[in-house]
């Protein structure tokens, strides 16, 4: 088999170390910086690459790396995986995604545990599994954000194997497969990329150290390794879509962006395979430029997280006016009908927290709804909070349930993180399994004194590199069978059975949605076609003056957290606290 590398950094050699044996590398011609060797390899032979006499590192391009990502990679030949389920994909129009993290999703915390478990979620109605990225890092713990093999699946989840298993199975149930990927830095450890050519670029600088290169001397290469990466996940995986991390911390000066190219390539590959391919960025730009198409001067991304929607719902219901939350804090329920009704908060207007000017408002009519995901907790925003804790380690049942509503029936594509569903109690928390002794000790340290800036004691802080800090955010299934989580998981299952059933809530016209609001008796309501969605904020009964149903009728109840009637000849909703209601007019 042909084995190459590119290696610009190399001055005189390249060996391609084999199973013991070194064998000499070409270079190739008319492809600057590129060596090249023919040499007899199985499945899982182990190989590696040495320029000019040094060290033996793993394969860039390295699909497995089952010594961990300072081994010697190992060869994974194509086709050895026989796929049981055709596919026909599944796009983001009317999906619903379930968020989650594969070493904590079970007490396996394996892929093909995980894979055991996704008839629950199909049960639950939702389309497509979002996983947390499972690129190899150091260690066996971790949320996968510091990975070093971009093309490679952890080993301890099971590799890649395991992950067309757990995709095929996915398949089986009717669920998409999405996958989070991180191009914008690689992780501080086991990091080879260096020695081999110009990955990263001192011409700019993120908060994770030099950017990786993709406008320096040399970063056609690089795009092409991101780019390769990316269409790989979704070729030989089979997967439907990718997550970007962080789009905002790529820094490109290049009249055709990453992105951009990236897009096109990604649109490319969908019309070979003949399946729905889709990208989806997280970005705090709020320009829509992210997710208009292409032709229309944009970068042509499908859709994009849309964290201004989870601000204004988390201040609405928790009252928190800390760090970036102050900007939706002061009127709560006025940022969430304008984010409801204009996608994002900030669309231009001034931000507090920035100190400056922000975002750009959405073309209401030329843009589609789904291509904003809504949600109201995610991996970032539970784990990056000092305990990591859920909403429902501090807000009732019924708030938890005015939140999915509100979610679950909201214009944008609904995302929910894993155990939202019931109501999970366990925290997620910030967890790290550095082998580095040092960048341990700097991890934890950091972590403590991050938020001791915030006012919490040290001893607070539950430690990263604790392995208890990993297990207390392992799910606990149990947790299901007693209530309130029982009631809340019935509840999230009809919401989206809703959602299946009822064609205004997968209404892509932002241009339709209206909403009304009272900030001080903490109440909103959300009209979406004939359905209205009304939930009740505040610790006491609410008022709701809905008026009449379509044509003067009125309106009958299809999903109410309490027992409540409709809407009498007034056009009342007289709606208990701490609760919600969807109705339809008839």
């Amino acid at each position: 088999m042909l084995f190459e590398v590119w290696a610009p950094q190399a001055e005189e050699r390249v060996a391609l170390w084999l199973e013991g044996a070194d064998r000499p590398m070409e270079r190739v011609v008319g492809r600057p910086g590129w060596w090249s060797a023919e040499a007899d390899a199985s499945d899982g032979t182990r190989y590696g690459f040495a320029l000019d006499g040094g060290p033996v590192r793993p394969d860039p391009r390295s699909r497995r790396q089952p010594d961990g990502p300072d081994g010697p990679s190992a060869v994974v030949l194509p086709d050895t995986h026989v796929w049981r389920h055709d596919w026909p994909g599944r796009g983001l129009r009317d999906a619903v995604l379930y968020e989650l993290h594969i070493g904590t999703y079970t007490p396996e915390g394996t892929l093909d545990a995980a894979a055991g478990r996704l008839g629950e979620l199909a049960a639950l109605g939702v389309t497509h599994v979002e996983l947390m990225p499972l690129c190899p890092f150091p260690g066996t713990r971790g949320w996968g954000y510091d990975g070093v093999s971009p093309w490679a699946v952890h080993e301890p989840y099971g590799g890649p194997p395991a992950l067309k298993r757990f995709v095929d199975t996915a398949h089986r149930h009717g669920l998409g497969v999405v996958l989070d990927v991180v191009h914008n830095h690689l992780g501080p450890s086991g990091n080879h990329l260096p020695a081999f050519g110009p990955y990263f670029t001192g011409t700019h600088h993120t908060p994770w150290g030099p950017a990786v290169n993709l406008d320096a001397p040399g970063s056609d290469e690089v795009r092409a390794f991101l780019r390769g990466s990316a269409l790989a996940w979704l070729r030989d995986y089979r997967l439907d879509g990718l997550r970007l991390d962080a789009v905002h911390a790529l820094a490109d000066t290049r009249a055709l962006t990453f992105l951009e190219e990236l897009a096109a390539a990604v649109e490319a590959l969908s019309a070979d395979l003949g399946r729905p391919l889709f990208l989806i960025a997280e970005s705090d730009r709020n320009d829509p430029a992210t997710t208009t198409p292409r032709e229309a001067g944009g970068l042509g991304l499908a859709a994009q997280w849309n964290d201004d929607f989870h601000h204004a719902l988390h201040t609405a219901l928790t009252g928190e006016s800390q760090g970036y939350y102050a900007d939706f804090a002061a009127a709560p329920l006025a940022a969430l009908a304008r984010t409801l009704t204009r996608v994002f908060f900030h669309d231009g207007t001034y931000s507090a927290f920035r100190g400056r000017t922000h975002g750009r408002r959405v073309d209401l009519v030329a843009t589609p709804a789904h291509r904003f995901l809504g949600y109201a907790q995610t991996h970032d925003q539970i784990g990056n909070r000092a305990l990591g804790d859920r909403l429902s380690a501090t807000l009732s049942p019924g708030l938890l349930a005015c939140a999915a509503a509100l979610v679950l029936t909201g214009p944008f594509t609904p995302m929910l993180f894993m155990g939202e569903e019931w109501g999970a109690r366990t925290p997620w928390q910030y967890f790290t399994d550095h082998t580095d002794p040092d960048l341990a000790k700097a991890v934890s340290r950091g972590r403590r004194r991050e938020f001791a800036s915030h006012g919490w004691a040290a001893a607070e802080v539950p430690d990263p590199q604790d392995p208890a800090t990993f297990e207390r955010s392992r799910l606990d299934r149990s947790e299901q069978e007693h209530e309130p989580h029982a009631r809340l998981l019935a509840w999230h299952r009809e919401l989206i059975a809703l959602r299946r059933t009822q064609s205004d809530l997968t209404d892509p016209d932002l241009a339709t949605v209206k909403v009304a609001y009272d900030e001080e008796a903490r109440w909103l309501a959300v009209r979406r076609g004939d359905l209205r969605i009304a939930v009740n904020l505040s610790g006491t009964a609410a008022a709701i003056p809905l008026g009449g149903g379509a044509g003067g009728g009125s309106a009958r109840v299809l999903a109410a957290w309490e027992p409540v009637e409709p809407p009498g000849p007034d056009g009342v909703l007289r709606l208990g606290p701490e609760s919600c209601v969807v109705l339809a007019d008839e």
